[in-house]
Order: C-alpha cells, then structure tokens, then sequence
C-alpha cells in the first residue's frame, strides 16, 4: 500500500510498534493506517482529528481484561465477547471512532474488499492480462 501511494505523489512514513513517539507521528497523517497484530493499539492519542483511519488488524480477543479495555460496561460487542468467550477486533481502539473523520470497522472493512481484489487479480492472471 505505502508503493501504491508513493506512486500517487502521497508522502508516506512507515512505523513499527517501536518507533519512537509513535503517537507524536501517527498524529501527523491524514490517512493512518493501522497493521499491527495488536488489540486497540492505537488510541486516539494516535489519531489527527478529522483523519481518515483504515485498520486492516484482525485480533481474537479472548481476555476479559482487554475486552473490557476496548468496550465500555453495557456496549454490544462486550455482550458478544461474554456470549461467545471470544470478539474479533482490530489494532484501533473504538474510541479513535470520537476523533476520526472516518473509521473502517473491524470485522467487515477491509477483509471485504481485500478478497475481492484478490479475485479480480487472480481472475487477470487467468486471462494473461497484467495484474
């Protein structure tokens, strides 16, 4: 994804989960996008208000400790995590949902539309067009 916006002209800054300040530097970006294979991650703090926050994490939480870290007393997906044992969440807190111009939901963002491009992508291969 970073090629693909470096070849629109897009200024692009890459982190990890040890980068120095990574809230400071999150902060500065229209579009954050989030990857880490870690549970709420990244908290508002990280979040430029207004910015568009794309989370491709994909995380099964199973502790109750940081279920209940995620979601306040009462919201629904707490009801789902004591139903089932389990919630499917992604790298960003919920509550980056107060300060983002827009947020992609985990599950059903991003997961989508990555299966279909794989598709269509096979599908190209297939027909010996260029991917």
């Amino acid at each position: 994804m970073a090629m693909l916006l470096l070849h629109r002209d897009a200024t692009v800054t890459v982190c990890h989960s040890k980068t120095a300040d990574l809230p400071a530097v999150a902060r500065q970006a229209d579009i954050l996008v989030a990857a880490v294979g870690r549970p709420g991650l990244v908290t508002p703090d990280f979040v430029k208000p207004g910015a568009t926050v794309i989370d491709v994490g994909v995380n099964r939480v199973t502790d109750p400790d940081v279920a209940a870290s995620l979601f306040e007393e009462g919201h629904k997906r707490l009801e789902v995590f004591r139903k089932n044992g389990s919630v499917l969440v992604g790298d960003v807190h919920p509550k980056v949902a107060d300060v983002a111009g827009a947020l992609t939901p985990v599950p059903g963002g991003v997961g989508p539309l990555t299966i279909t491009m794989l598709l269509h992508n096979t599908l190209q291969a297939a027909r010996g067009l260029e991917v």
